[in-house]
């Protein structure tokens, strides 16, 4: 199985061409007791594809001291240093490149306890070129560094993007709206959202609101009922938080007495991230606009705690599994 590494940009015209740089072996992952046992394998996949990385990222490299002359648009010739400014993937691939834990953030040290807690706290930022440097002590007889990796969920030193010229490693991830929003935000929410109906058995009202959307142009009329939509891709979602907050107080009216309350904190819940995700899409933003952004979080988070029953770990579904196989 290979993996393309490919030079494109997002929405790109269809005549724009694509440009192979490099094919990346991507070997079977190891599950259950062997994935646990076989560290050392584990490393040398690890340290295989740094090596290909390396490889790909060497002309930056060669060319950083003297730079380079090229051809501008203005017909004349410039003498330009090449700088890696962004690299485009959804969080997995990032926390494997970076060589941190998949539950951790690329540009904090922040614990995964603390993740989708309080926005506004402020946590120490990353500084990959100091973990390089603690990796190289452990490697000369340092002791105690492998418990500071620990304390900050490092699995490696040496990322690929450590040493390439004028580049800060946590400055390289960029916001991806297609992974972070659409099938992230929305996809987790939209889970919530379901277990909610299910329990409160609105589960055809919200049926019946999504199979009456008029039509309108842009948006994608929805041919089946939500819960007959086995895998939503990024157009999908997207329409999805067009009509999610109608579609979701059509679901939810006539409340009784001990309804009304969680009904209401759940649209509350709702609303802000549908929002959030929306200006998110702005080209530009300013102190206000940021403002807007922060408060709609805000009030996500004070809310959120309506789906908290919801919201499920691994170790929980695992559980629920081993039950119902029994």
């Amino acid at each position: 199985m290979i993996c393309n590494i490919l030079s494109r940009t997002r929405n790109s015209p269809a005549n724009i061409p694509i440009l192979l740089l490099a094919l990346l072996p991507v070997p079977p992952k190891l599950t259950g007791n062997s994935g646990r046992a076989d560290e050392p394998q584990r490393k040398t996949k690890a340290d295989a594809k740094r090596a290909v990385f390396d490889l790909v990222l060497a002309p930056l490299q060669e060319v950083v001291q003297e730079g380079t002359v090229m051809d501008c648009a203005d017909g004349k010739t410039c003498l330009c240093v090449l700088i890696l400014l962004a690299w485009i993937a959804d969080h997995a691939e990032h926390a494997a490149l970076y060589g941190i834990g998949p539950k951790s953030c690329l540009k904090c040290e922040v614990p995964s306890k603390d993740l989708g807690g309080n926005p506004r706290k402020i946590y120490e930022a990353r500084d990959y070129t100091l973990y390089w440097e603690k990796a190289r002590e452990q490697e000369s007889g340092g002791a105690g560094i492998a418990e500071d990796f620990q304390l900050v969920v490092v699995k490696i030193g040496r990322n690929v993007f450590t040493e390439l010229y004028r580049v800060h490693p946590g400055d390289i991830h960029k916001p991806d709206l297609l992974h972070n929003i659409d099938l992230g935000l929305f996809k987790h929410m939209m889970e919530w959202v379901a277990r909610f109906l299910k329990k409160h058995k609105r589960q055809q009202a919200l049926d019946d609101a999504w199979k009456e959307i008029p039509p309108y142009p842009g948006f994608s009329v929805p041919k089946r009922a939500y819960h007959e939509v086995t895998q939503c891709q990024g157009k999908e979602m997207r329409n999805l938080g067009r009509c999610i907050s109608a579609v979701l107080a059509s679901a939810l009216p006539n409340p009784d007495s001990s309804q009304h309350q969680d009904f209401n904190i759940a649209l509350k819940c709702v609303g802000p991230l549908v929002h959030f995700s929306l200006m998110t899409q702005y080209r530009s933003h300013t102190r206000d606009t940021l403002a807007y952004m922060e408060r709609y979080l805000q009030t996500f988070h004070q809310t959120k705690d309506i789906f908290l029953e919801f919201r499920t770990s691994k170790s929980t579904r695992a559980e629920v599994n081993r039950q119902d196989w029994e």
